[in-house]
């Protein structure tokens, strides 16, 4: 039987609690003795039953796997629920979850009557933040559903490139590789989403000219990451009119490595055609939303 793993709520959601809890012993698999409702343990925290509980309807994550939910349960039987769930109040006898969904849908199909909660009055923007970094950091996300999960905590509260990493504890250069995802094309994003390809297949297809038809033939021929940076590179078919006048039309290292950065800045794809002194930079959304949010971050300098 795998183990549930005793772990702290991280240091993103640490810091907008505004404080470390200590960790809880695990409630009794039965959910009965000195773990009864309204019973307060030597660490704060109180025992409510779970009928007590309701889920967040803005809850960003809204599918919840049925066997890594069976697996849960399956240890929260045998140990205990070893974290206590965040809540807040909302009427008599009535808790929003802030944090903790999952392990509050896991209890109840262990059969567990009560569960250990954390009770905090919190203003609806946090607790978004808070249950956005909380799917990041515990669920087993898509690259899609992570960008997305990125992207939403710059444009609806300020958060810059750094500010994110900082939140989720992960490296500026994993936030900004997986923001460059959004300016896929909506299929292929979908692809990412349902695992037909991986992180690495997104990556290489955003160089490709026609991302769309290079990732349908990942998944119809099973090419592999390398075979698909190979195929992407390739040049493009150009009239022999262009060609003529594009004979040193290949773009340098300094180009290339400018393109990555407004890429990683921007959170979508960018090009650079540069001609003689002048040139055009081009920059690819997959939405109007991604339009809307891409213009207020230029005009606001947020990116």
């Amino acid at each position: 039987m795998t183990a549930q793993k005793k772990k702290g709520l991280g240091k993103g959601l640490s810091a907008l609690l505004g404080d470390a809890r200590p960790a809880l012993d695990p409630l009794p698999a039965t959910g009965s003795g000195n773990s009864g409702p309204g019973a307060v343990d030597g660490a704060g925290m109180v025992s409510l039953p779970v009928a007590f509980l309701e889920a967040n309807p803005n809850q960003p994550r809204q599918h919840f796997a049925e066997d890594a939910l069976a697996e849960l349960a399956a240890s929260i039987r045998e140990r205990g629920l070893l974290q206590p769930i965040l809540v807040r109040p909302v009427g008599e006898d009535r808790y929003e979850i802030v944090a903790g969904e999952r392990r509050w849908r896991a209890a109840q199909q262990a059969g567990v009557h009560d569960v250990p909660v954390i009770v905090r009055e919190l203003d609806e923007p946090t607790i978004l933040q808070i249950a956005i970094i909380e799917n990041i950091q515990r669920a087993d996300l898509s690259p899609i559903e992570e960008a997305r999960a990125y992207r939403r905590l710059m444009d609806d509260f300020g958060h810059r490139q750094e500010d994110v990493a900082g939140l989720v504890s992960k490296s500026r250069s994993h936030v900004a590789n997986l923001l460059r995802l959004l300016g896929l094309p909506d299929t292929v994003q979908t692809m990412l989403a349902d695992g037909r390809i991986s992180m690495g297949h997104g990556r290489a297809l955003l160089a490709a000219e026609d991302p769309t038809a290079l990732a349908r033939r990942v998944v119809d021929e099973g090419l592999s990451v390398r075979a698909v940076e190979a195929l992407a590179s390739k040049p493009k078919q150009v009239p022999r009119k262009t060609a003529l006048r594009s004979v040193s039309g290949a773009k340098d290292a300094d180009t290339k490595a400018l393109e990555r950065d407004l890429s990683a800045a921007t959170g979508t794809a960018v090009t650079i055609d540069h001609r003689g002194d002048g040139g055009t930079i081009s920059i690819r959304y997959a939405s109007l939303d991604d339009l809307d949010s891409l213009c207020a971050r230029l005009r606001g300098g947020a990116y």
